[in-house]
């Protein structure tokens, strides 16, 4: 089972760094409360965790394809 993060974002990154905004964008947020789903790996929780007060983050599993049969 692949390990995914699913992100939303819960406050605009309006007034906060440019960098923080920059982060919000290159992980594909458009607008609030939007959903993006992203791998599990190391790059992705380093910018979660730069615009962690802007997000909530849940861990999901998803079954590989292929598993029907």
């Amino acid at each position: 089972m692949a390990a995914k993060l699913k992100i939303t974002l819960q406050r605009s990154p309006i007034g906060y760094e440019q960098s923080q905004r920059e982060t919000a964008r290159s992980l594909g947020f458009k607008k609030l409360q939007q959903t993006v789903l992203h791998d599990d790996n190391a790059v992705i929780r380093g910018m979660v965790h730069k615009i962690r007060h802007l997000v909530h983050v849940e861990s999901i599993e998803i079954a590989p394809d292929g598993d029907a049969g």
